[in-house]
């Protein structure tokens, strides 16, 4: 197994006196996608957060094998880690250049001389935010926005993307799209945690996964083999076992 570079032991999170996660354990190796399943309200986007560092957390969360429980947003940021949030949180009023480079502003003030080319690879990544470098990202479609939400994160130089439901309020040809863009950061050496109510496009693309239910985790492993759990194929796939073929699972038909 790859070694992890992110790994959470035990997290919880509190809104009051109430846990909206507790005691959740993930490990996510080098280069790999982790994705976390789960029905809303499970607690994946609070985890994430807490994860990122906007809300505060019990337990212990390590980056390349460092504590990193006291640092702020900024300071996870520049050590490597980036967030797509849900929402997307893209600056409408500005062009997609101008989001794009505001990803990359840490960067700046540190005088990196790369910015410029990574800006490049981005627009050769998504052809469609080179079209519409100038247009305002209120704009965009849908799936253009989550591609800018994207671009933004990379232009940090992120080693663990922490991925938010991208798929939400997508058309299933932009889902397969994005995943498609998701896949190809994997490629290139960005680890990545996925998290999903889309089980079905997130299982055929992670090689680990967590199922997450009521802030705790209730079942994870290999990829392929959650995909073939009865429970989860019921729960999250919509699939009658009666039904089931190896195409709605995502192998080979």
């Amino acid at each position: 197994m790859t070694a992890p570079i992110l790994e959470v032991e035990e997290l919880s999170v509190f809104y009051g006196k109430v846990a909206a996660v507790f005691g959740v354990s993930v490990t996510l190796p080098q280069g790999e996608i982790v994705t976390i399943i789960g029905p809303n309200g499970a607690g994946k986007t609070t985890l994430v957060n807490a994860l990122m560092g906007f809300l505060p957390g019990q337990g212990t969360v390590r980056y390349e094998g460092v504590v990193i429980d006291d640092l702020e947003v900024e300071q996870r940021v520049a050590r490597g880690i980036s967030l797509v949030p849900e929402r997307r949180e893209l600056f409408g009023e500005l062009s997609v250049l101008d989001n794009l480079v505001l990803g990359a502003f840490p960067r700046y003030r540190l005088g990196d001389p790369d910015v410029g080319s990574d800006l490049a690879a981005i627009f050769d990544r998504f052809p469609r935010l080179a079209e519409r470098q100038a247009q305002q990202a209120s704009t965009l479609s849908g799936g253009e926005r989550q591609m800018l939400a994207m671009g933004r994160a990379l232009m940090a130089k992120p080693k663990v993307l922490l991925l938010d439901e991208p798929s939400i309020g997508l058309a299933p040809l932009i889902v397969r799209e994005v995943f498609n863009a998701i896949g190809d950061l994997r490629a290139s050496g960005t680890s990545i945690l996925l998290v999903e109510q889309n089980a079905r496009a997130a299982l055929r693309i992670a090689d680990y996964a967590y199922v997450m239910e009521n802030g705790q985790i209730a079942l994870d492993g290999d990829a392929r083999t959650i995909a073939h759990d009865p429970l989860v194929i019921e729960k999250y796939l919509g699939i009658s076992q009666g039904a089931r073929t190896r195409k709605d699972l995502g192998g080979p038909a």
